[in-house]
């Protein structure tokens, strides 16, 4: 009896993607964009393949975005408790698909050395402590001229009712660093307040409530502003698309636009605590939209429409988004 001693990478199989002058690669595990680059410049912070995906950087998010306080919430009259996965904050984060294996589906691989434009990748959430129900996750890449899109369609497999929402985790980036001179662009009119020790939902209030730090409806240096908090209230174009950008100093850089699918948007400037000044710290800029608010799972607690998706049997629930080379 012999056996295959092949291994993949950490980050899993690696799928290449390219068009023009953009460049992608997409690890199985977590179904993460790994890199993604445009006349060799970086777009997002990338990580190698060999190399334990560090801070969930450029993950798929399912069955929920963010934060479940407690890891603790009710549906239906059913108590259900999630383990743990931000134990020094008491919370689950960041849902339960950033560590599947995503396989590609039939007819959409594109492997490392080949140079394909797109790829489907396909995993299953299956029922466990905390969250009961089978929930299908594909998720599809596509370059294209206009940059790289990213669309995620979750389906619920199970015979109720099942509380989803999504969303990516990508660290965009403008240019050389340091993250304080590049110019955000963020149309958002609110932000929701959070806990300082846990970063849980307090309540939505007008960005005008601290302009310094959260308005960013003009064009503005990032200066050492902290923040990782949700933004909603986003103000759409005609076409109903908001866009965010993120530009260095001459102009070159990068933006994210989606529709309304993701009626919220996290923004996480990427502070480490203890490691501020460090060459780790403030890579980039967290620019994650989302299909509904952060601590979702307990949408009866907050005053505020949290967006969160409840796909009966057989329904897909899908959200997309695109990151653009600027200048």
């Amino acid at each position: 009896m012999s056996a295959d001693m092949t291994q993949s990478p950490l980050s899993g199989r690696q799928h290449l993607l390219v068009h023009g002058d953009y460049v992608a690669t997409v690890a199985s595990v977590g179904a993460s964009l790994r890199e993604l680059r445009h006349a060799g410049r970086d777009l997002v912070v990338p990580f190698a393949a060999d190399e334990l995906r560090p801070r969930f950087r450029g993950a798929t998010l399912a069955p929920w975005p963010n934060r479940v306080a407690d890891g603790r919430y009710e549906l239906d009259g059913v108590e259900h408790q999630l383990a743990l996965t931000e134990p020094d904050r008491g919370n689950a984060l960041h849902g339960l698909a950033v560590w599947l294996d995503f396989r590609a589906v039939a007819g959409s691989d594109s492997g490392v050395g080949e140079s394909d434009s797109s790829v489907t990748l396909a995993a299953v959430v299956e029922p466990q402590a905390g969250y009961p129900w089978r929930v299908a996750v594909e998720t599809t890449y596509a370059l294209g001229d206009d940059g790289l899109t990213q669309t995620v369609r979750t389906t619920n497999l199970s015979a109720t009712t099942a509380p989803v929402g999504v969303a990516p985790h990508p660290y965009l980036v403008a240019g050389p660093l340091p993250l304080d001179t590049w110019t955000l662009h963020l149309p958002a009119d609110q932000v929701l307040s959070v806990t300082d020790d846990r970063l849980l939902p307090v309540d939505l209030v007008g960005v005008e409530a601290d302009p310094a730090r959260f308005d960013f409806r003009e064009p503005r240096a990032l200066g050492e502003v902290m923040i990782d908090h949700a933004f909603t209230g986003l103000r759409r174009n005609e076409r109903g698309l908001v866009t965010v950008t993120l530009t260095a100093p001459g102009r070159r850089g990068v933006a994210m636009t989606w529709d309304a699918a993701c009626p919220w948007v996290q923004i996480h400037t990427a502070d480490i605590p203890g490691a501020a000044g460090t060459p780790a710290d403030r890579l980039g800029l967290a620019v994650e939209p989302m299909t509904c608010a952060p601590d979702a799972l307990n949408t009866g607690r907050y005053r505020f429409d949290t967006g969160l998706w409840l796909l009966g049997p057989g329904t897909t629930g899908e959200a997309s988004w695109t990151i653009s080379a600027l200048g």
